[in-house]
């Protein structure tokens, strides 16, 4: 849990039977076989077909003042960095803020345009947390997935709030959310159903 002002959300979409993504990620499946045409077109319909209908919950997303993710959610790229791969969201990416992406791999920092900086951390999740708490301030700090990386969280009791975007579809097979995360005691703080998604959000138990 987090100790000063800033809060530790993490914020992901998952099919109705709890799967993140699913199976064989490659550079044009970003989310693996979802049943659609790989770039999460099934399980992220609701950002891209509904945009308005869903604008409060993006802009929420991107309220955080840091954001951490795991290399397979920044990329497809696996082992030491061979190639200059500087995530899937272009030369601007929608953060406007430091990114610290979990790897095993040592890489120097990539600023891209808009105030995106990528830092890659190489010692641990509790090591991201605290880069990004120095650089949040007071804000929120958003781990956005994928599910490998939030259930580390979860498990670490290391959360304040989960939001989860619930979408109408099953996956059967790919990365899950709780895999391997002792039992939570989660209180529901808002719910709202869209047209393509059900919005979710839980207060973690102190």
């Amino acid at each position: 849990m987090s100790t000063g002002w800033e809060r530790v959300i993490c914020d992901l979409t998952i099919s109705a039977d709890g799967y993140s993504a699913g199976p064989n990620q490659t550079e044009e499946r970003p989310f693996g076989e979802d049943g659609g045409d790989g770039w999460g077109n099934k399980l992220h319909a609701w950002m891209f077909e509904t945009p308005e209908e869903n604008r409060a919950e993006v802009d929420q997303i991107m309220a955080a003042k840091a954001f951490i993710m795991g290399r397979n959610m920044f990329g497809p790229v696996r082992g030491a960095w061979d190639r200059q791969w500087n995530g899937w969201w272009g030369d601007d990416p929608p953060f406007h803020a430091p990114v610290f992406v979990l790897t095993h791999h040592a890489r120097e920092p990539q600023r891209m345009r808009g105030g995106t900086t990528y830092h890659f951390v190489t010692d641990g999740i509790q090591s991201a947390l605290a880069r990004a708490r120095a650089v949040a301030a007071d804000g929120d700090i958003a781990v956005l997935g994928g599910a490998t990386t939030i259930n580390q969280y979860l498990a670490g009791r290391l959360v304040d709030e989960l939001r989860l975007h619930l979408a109408p579809l099953t996956l059967g097979a790919g990365t899950r959310l709780f895999e391997g995360v002792p039992p939570l005691n989660l209180e529901q703080v808002k719910s709202r159903a869209a047209r393509l998604v059900t919005h979710v959000t839980y207060r973690m138990p102190s």
